[in-house]
């Protein structure tokens, strides 16, 4: 079973102190041809892109012009990316044997990458998916990549009897990964909050869960999507009658808003 989880938009890039492997992403010929065309963006153009601020514009820019896909990336993605979903994740804290299974099982999505391990080494950039950006393969990041991640995700699995690919990825990301190329049963997990006898989706919540059921994966080697159904961290319950064989759906009480200091 592979995991997939989308990026973040933060990123971390302070030296790790452990001594880790450091590995090439699978398509980063890919990224060596995206990468000539985001070192021409403007400020401007990128500023529009994204909808960010002049100073994060012009960050990006800089990102952009010394993005060199031709040398190893500066750290490890699963510790470079650095949002909500990576604080369920907390790949510091896991042991060297689980990244070793986890290298093999767990797959970021990405919009420069495409694809990555926890242990590609990548470098510094903002390049969210679903953004529109002209390349010579059409006019979304989403054309760009085409069937090129669903393709790498069957190599992964090629020889299993009944591939399965296990989406903790948001929307936008899965979006990258053609469907109609894709040979594995895609089992996906949403997680929900109920206050006042009322479920729903509080985002920065379920990126958290996504992050700690792929961290729960890893830590107990769960290979069936059937053992799915016993993730229990953090308070979620798996919530069988609102749930179907491929669309798994936990909750838990919605937990008490933070106090201000």
């Amino acid at each position: 079973m592979l995991v997939l989880l989308s990026p973040a938009k933060a990123m971390n890039f302070d030296p790790i102190e452990r001594d880790l492997p450091a590995t090439t992403p699978a398509l980063i010929d890919d990224t060596r041809v995206l990468s000539k065309t985001t070192r021409q963006l403007t400020i401007s153009k990128i500023k529009t892109m994204m909808g960010i601020s002049d100073d994060l514009a012009k960050l990006n820019r800089e990102r952009f012009q010394a993005f060199d896909a031709e040398i190893p990336g500066e750290k490890q993605a699963a510790f470079a990316f650095n949002g909500e979903v990576y604080r369920g994740l907390d790949a510091a804290t896991l042991s060297d044997e689980d990244l070793a299974w986890a290298q093999d099982r767990l797959r970021h999505l990405s919009g420069m990458y495409g694809v990555l391990r926890p242990l590609d080494a990548i470098h510094p950039y903002r390049l969210e998916m679903g953004r529109k950006l002209h390349t010579r393969r059409g006019e979304n990041l989403y054309d760009f990549w085409g069937d090129r991640i669903a393709k790498e995700l069957n190599r992964l699995q090629e020889g299993e009897r009944d591939p399965v690919v296990l989406n903790l990825a948001s929307n936008e990301y899965f979006k990258s990964v053609d469907r109609r190329k894709l040979k594995a049963r895609v089992v996906t997990a949403n997680f929900k909050e109920e206050k006042d006898g009322q479920l729903r989706t509080l985002m920065v919540f379920a990126k958290q869960a996504r992050g700690m059921m792929a961290r729960w994966v890893i830590q107990s080697r769960v290979e069936d999507p059937a053992e799915l159904t016993k993730f229990e961290a953090s308070g979620y319950r798996f919530e069988p009658d609102a749930s179907s064989e491929d669309e798994l759906l936990f909750t838990r009480p919605q937990p008490a808003a933070a106090k201000a200091a």
